[in-house]
Protein backbone atom coordinates (compact mmCIF):
# COMPACT_ATOMS: atom_id res chain seq x y z
CA UNK A 1 0.00 0.00 0.00
CA UNK A 2 1.32 3.14 -1.29
CA UNK A 3 0.16 6.59 -1.31
CA UNK A 4 -0.47 7.93 -4.92
CA UNK A 5 0.40 11.30 -4.35
CA UNK A 6 3.84 10.78 -2.64
CA UNK A 7 4.95 8.80 -5.39
CA UNK A 8 8.55 10.43 -7.15
CA UNK A 9 7.05 11.49 -11.24
CA UNK A 10 10.22 12.18 -12.38
CA UNK A 11 13.52 11.00 -12.14
CA UNK A 12 15.78 7.53 -11.27
CA UNK A 13 12.97 7.23 -8.25
CA UNK A 14 9.90 7.80 -10.48
CA UNK A 15 7.29 5.13 -10.22
CA UNK A 16 5.96 3.67 -13.22
CA UNK A 17 3.12 5.65 -14.76
CA UNK A 18 3.17 8.32 -12.40
CA UNK A 19 4.57 10.64 -14.63
CA UNK A 20 1.69 9.97 -16.75
CA UNK A 21 -1.57 8.86 -14.95
CA UNK A 22 -4.05 10.47 -13.83
CA UNK A 23 -5.05 7.82 -11.05
CA UNK A 24 -4.20 5.03 -8.63
CA UNK A 25 -5.26 2.37 -11.10
CA UNK A 26 -3.33 3.31 -13.69
CA UNK A 27 -0.11 3.66 -11.26
CA UNK A 28 -0.87 -0.52 -10.69
CA UNK A 29 -1.36 -1.37 -13.97
CA UNK A 30 1.90 -0.04 -14.86
CA UNK A 31 3.75 -1.30 -11.85
CA UNK A 32 2.36 -4.49 -12.01
CA UNK A 33 3.40 -4.46 -15.73
CA UNK A 34 6.78 -3.11 -15.14
CA UNK A 35 7.57 -5.83 -11.90
CA UNK A 36 6.34 -8.66 -14.65
CA UNK A 37 8.60 -7.64 -17.17
CA UNK A 38 11.45 -7.21 -14.94
CA UNK A 39 10.54 -10.82 -13.25
CA UNK A 40 10.62 -12.87 -17.19
CA UNK A 41 8.59 -14.75 -18.27
CA UNK A 42 7.65 -17.43 -15.47
CA UNK A 43 6.17 -14.58 -13.40
CA UNK A 44 2.42 -15.29 -12.69
CA UNK A 45 1.11 -11.64 -13.01
CA UNK A 46 -2.36 -12.44 -10.74
CA UNK A 47 0.39 -13.09 -7.75
CA UNK A 48 1.15 -9.48 -7.82
CA UNK A 49 -1.71 -6.82 -6.65
CA UNK A 50 -0.60 -3.81 -5.69
CA UNK A 51 -2.94 -1.20 -4.27
CA UNK A 52 -1.67 2.55 -4.45
CA UNK A 53 -4.26 4.71 -2.55
CA UNK A 54 -5.00 7.95 -3.67
CA UNK A 55 -4.16 9.79 -0.72
CA UNK A 56 -3.06 8.74 3.10
CA UNK A 57 -4.24 5.82 5.05
CA UNK A 58 -5.48 8.33 7.56
CA UNK A 59 -8.70 9.23 4.50
CA UNK A 60 -9.44 5.58 5.00
CA UNK A 61 -10.49 6.22 9.07
CA UNK A 62 -13.42 8.48 8.69
CA UNK A 63 -15.28 5.78 6.89
CA UNK A 64 -16.63 5.70 10.65
CA UNK A 65 -15.60 8.88 12.22
CA UNK A 66 -17.62 7.48 15.67
CA UNK A 67 -15.33 4.78 16.00
CA UNK A 68 -12.53 6.97 14.55
CA UNK A 69 -12.70 9.78 17.47
CA UNK A 70 -13.84 7.37 20.33
CA UNK A 71 -10.64 4.92 19.20
CA UNK A 72 -7.85 7.59 20.47
CA UNK A 73 -10.08 8.58 23.43
CA UNK A 74 -11.20 11.80 21.84
CA UNK A 75 -15.06 11.71 21.72
CA UNK A 76 -15.67 15.64 21.17
CA UNK A 77 -13.85 15.56 17.72
CA UNK A 78 -16.41 13.31 16.73
CA UNK A 79 -18.63 16.10 15.42
CA UNK A 80 -15.53 17.91 13.35
CA UNK A 81 -14.35 14.39 12.29
CA UNK A 82 -17.57 13.85 10.65
CA UNK A 83 -17.76 17.87 9.39
CA UNK A 84 -14.51 16.83 7.31
CA UNK A 85 -16.02 13.11 5.96
CA UNK A 86 -19.25 15.10 4.98
CA UNK A 87 -17.78 17.18 2.54
CA UNK A 88 -16.54 14.60 0.64
CA UNK A 89 -17.63 12.04 -1.69
CA UNK A 90 -16.05 9.13 0.31
CA UNK A 91 -13.01 8.56 2.68
CA UNK A 92 -10.50 8.24 -0.32
CA UNK A 93 -11.46 11.14 -1.90
CA UNK A 94 -10.58 12.99 1.29
CA UNK A 95 -7.22 15.55 -0.13
CA UNK A 96 -7.52 19.02 -1.39
CA UNK A 97 -3.86 19.98 -1.54
CA UNK A 98 -0.55 18.80 0.74
CA UNK A 99 -2.07 20.99 3.26
CA UNK A 100 -5.13 19.26 3.29
CA UNK A 101 -4.39 16.06 3.88
CA UNK A 102 -5.84 13.60 6.25
CA UNK A 103 -3.57 13.29 8.56
CA UNK A 104 -2.98 16.98 8.36
CA UNK A 105 -6.73 17.48 9.25
CA UNK A 106 -6.66 15.17 12.10
CA UNK A 107 -3.38 17.02 13.52
CA UNK A 108 -4.98 20.61 13.21
CA UNK A 109 -7.73 18.85 15.33
CA UNK A 110 -6.08 16.90 17.38
CA UNK A 111 -2.16 18.09 17.95
CA UNK A 112 -1.38 14.88 19.83
CA UNK A 113 -2.46 12.56 17.43
CA UNK A 114 0.24 10.01 16.95
CA UNK A 115 0.09 8.78 13.18
CA UNK A 116 1.29 5.25 13.49
CA UNK A 117 -0.55 4.36 16.76
CA UNK A 118 -3.46 6.40 16.56
CA UNK A 119 -4.04 5.51 13.14
CA UNK A 120 -3.89 1.12 13.85
CA UNK A 121 -5.88 1.41 16.90
CA UNK A 122 -8.62 3.35 14.48
CA UNK A 123 -8.40 1.06 11.81
CA UNK A 124 -8.96 -1.83 14.65
CA UNK A 125 -11.70 -0.01 16.23
CA UNK A 126 -13.59 1.04 12.83
CA UNK A 127 -12.72 -2.95 11.57
CA UNK A 128 -12.12 -4.11 7.87
CA UNK A 129 -16.34 -4.37 6.96
CA UNK A 130 -16.78 -0.99 7.65
CA UNK A 131 -13.26 0.33 5.78
CA UNK A 132 -14.38 -1.73 2.93
CA UNK A 133 -18.18 -0.29 2.69
CA UNK A 134 -16.78 3.07 3.15
CA UNK A 135 -14.00 3.07 0.63
CA UNK A 136 -14.60 1.68 -3.07
CA UNK A 137 -11.21 1.06 -4.32
CA UNK A 138 -10.08 -0.36 -1.04
CA UNK A 139 -12.98 -3.03 -1.31
CA UNK A 140 -11.69 -3.96 -5.10
CA UNK A 141 -8.11 -4.27 -3.82
CA UNK A 142 -9.57 -7.00 -1.62
CA UNK A 143 -12.18 -8.47 -3.63
CA UNK A 144 -9.20 -8.94 -6.43
CA UNK A 145 -7.22 -10.72 -3.42
CA UNK A 146 -10.28 -12.92 -1.89
CA UNK A 147 -10.52 -14.15 -5.83
CA UNK A 148 -7.21 -14.71 -6.30
CA UNK A 149 -7.11 -16.75 -2.92
CA UNK A 150 -10.36 -18.39 -4.57
CA UNK A 151 -8.41 -19.97 -7.22
CA UNK A 152 -5.20 -20.41 -5.56
CA UNK A 153 -4.34 -24.17 -5.40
Amino acid sequence: MVDYYGLPQTGGRAWPGRAVSAGAAAVEGALRECIAIRMGGGFDRGRFVPLVMMHEFEAMLFSDCEAFGNAIERPDLIPELQAVRDGFENPETIDDSPETAPSRRIKALYRGYEKPLMGALAALEIGLDRIRAECPHFRSWLERLEARAAIAP
